[in-house]
């Protein structure tokens, strides 16, 4: 009974972020399933107003989670920012994602930044119940992740990160009895971005290009080592071009894709020894599975173009004080089937800013829809001049 109450709480969790679909003969649901899916949801109000879209952005605060190498090219010498989001609220009230983040840039040149995070994902409070429907004990699931980022400049339009990654996840706190441990793993993300500016017409646009391979790191298991699964290792690639429309008013137009780098599953379909033909799939190291997800998919290369999922958004700034956002995910039926829109808004002072995203599916049944993002960020360089 414990463990059924385990494993609701990682399908409400799973199924949060792979709305289900209904499934027909000719199209298979088949989406990559990974260990602590929490890792995934974008975190900041501002890349969750443009549909989820942060690789090749200009830099901001919350770049630790989208690209820890745009710290090089930030404007101010140091940042800080945090971030909330109520989680499944149309379902539950009490499941939420918090994040903590900063960065601050190291010598004259500003050509070595740091940067750093912590979020904590919350599954609230459940009650464990057992064959006679009574309340004997309540838990408080939850995951966190702490990282720690390096990102140097090369040369004035390129810069490169490296990110190191702890990451806990425990979603049994109150079923030990029955075999469920809490889960660990250690992670690193590898991350690129280069911008520089080129001649549109007369006006003089900023091209951003990035890239971030994430939560490249060891499986976990919530059983002791008797069942291991991957982590939520992603490829995100994006292009972002500013266009200043003129000395107040600009405009961006943003891209990132995004590929699951960890194995797909088996079509399991006729097969009599399921447990058999799922363990080759079992055994594969973090690694292999990296290279064995560009070309594993049994439906060949249309499922495995089917995993890629694609987002584009747009920002209008005015004087870098006025924000409003609006953006688009697409995610394959197949393969999570969640696509919606995005859109929010930001306002700036000297010192802080407030950022605000909502998301409006465009699919039945999600359980994302209606979903609020708030952050706030301070610029301290904007709040050194307030203390002069």
């Amino acid at each position: 009974m414990n463990k059924i109450q385990a494993a609701t709480l990682v399908a409400l969790l799973f199924c949060s972020l792979h709305p289900v679909k209904a499934q027909t003969k000719e199209e298979k649901f088949n989406p990559l399933r990974s260990g602590i899916p929490s890792l995934t949801i974008a975190p900041d109000a501002r890349g969750g107003a443009m549909g989820d879209i942060g690789a090749a952005t200009d830099p901001d605060i919350f770049s630790q989670y989208w690209n820890p190498a745009k710290y090089a090219f930030a404007y101010s010498k140091a940042g800080a920012g945090f971030s909330f989001t109520p989680w499944l609220a149309k379902l539950v009230d009490d499941i939420n994602l918090s994040y903590l983040t900063g960065y601050y840039k190291i010598g004259d040149n500003d050509n070595l930044a740091i940067g750093s995070s912590l979020r904590y994902f919350s599954l609230g409070l459940i009650q464990l119940t057992g064959e006679d429907a009574m309340v004997y004990n309540e838990t408080r699931p939850y995951e966190m992740a702490f990282d720690a980022s390096v990102a140097l400049k090369f040369t004035e339009t390129y810069s490169q990160s490296v990110a190191f990654r702890y990451i806990f996840s425990d979603l049994g706190s109150g079923m030990r009895e029955d075999g469920m441990s809490p889960a660990s793993a250690v992670a690193v993300d590898v991350a690129g971005y280069f911008n520089n500016y080129l001649m549109l017409g007369s006006s003089e646009c900023l091209l951003g290009l990035g890239y971030n391979i994430s939560n490249i790191g060891n499986k976990v298991s919530y059983d002791g080592g008797n069942t291991n699964v991957f982590l939520p290792t992603n490829l995100r690639i994006g292009a972002s071009l500013l266009y200043p429309m003129d000395d107040y008013n600009t405009l961006s137009f943003n891209a990132d894709l995004n590929k699951y780098l960890i194995p797909t599953p088996p079509d399991l379909e006729g097969v009599d020894d399921k447990p058999a033909a799922m363990q080759p799939y079992y055994d594969t190291s973090p690694i292999a599975g990296i290279f064995q997800s560009f070309s594993d998919a049994p439906g060949g290369m249309k499922e495995e173009l089917q995993e890629i999922m694609w987002s584009v958004g747009a920002e209008y700034a005015y004087d870098r004080k006025f924000f409003v956002r609006g953006g688009y995910f697409h995610e394959s039926p197949n393969k999570g089937n969640r696509q919606y829109f995005s859109l929010g808004t930001g306002f700036k002072l000297t010192s802080f800013q407030l950022d605000v995203a909502y998301l409006i599916s465009t699919v039945p049944s999600n359980p994302l829809d209606q979903t609020l993002r708030f952050s706030l960020s301070f610029d301290m360089d904007g709040l050194r001049g307030l203390l002069r």
